[in-house]
């Protein structure tokens, strides 16, 4: 293992030393690893968000060059959402 020497505030370190001292942990470099790893699924997670949101966009750019996509008028989608919720569509 490699030793590192982190500064933390006053009451980050109250926290780390009172999980310590009740019992929830072993030691404050068992919370920091911890913290950590979760602060590493994190970053897993959000590179995972952006690919995914990358893709989606680029469906969307080609949808577009392949023209799949049309104009629409937001005021004709808001009618039919209102007729739909009201029932008076059957469609």
């Amino acid at each position: 293992m490699e030793r590192i020497t982190i500064t933390l505030t006053t009451e980050i370190a109250a926290l780390v030393r009172g999980a310590v001292e009740t019992g929830d942990y072993a030691s404050s470099s068992e919370i920091i690893r911890e913290a950590l790893r979760d602060w590493r699924h994190k970053r897993i997670a959000a590179e995972h968000n952006t690919a995914q949101m990358r893709a989606f966009i680029a469906v969307g750019v080609e949808d577009r060059a392949q023209g799949r996509v049309h104009e629409f008028d937001v005021n004709d989608i808001k009618a039919l959402g209102r007729n739909r919720s009201s029932g008076d569509d059957q469609g």
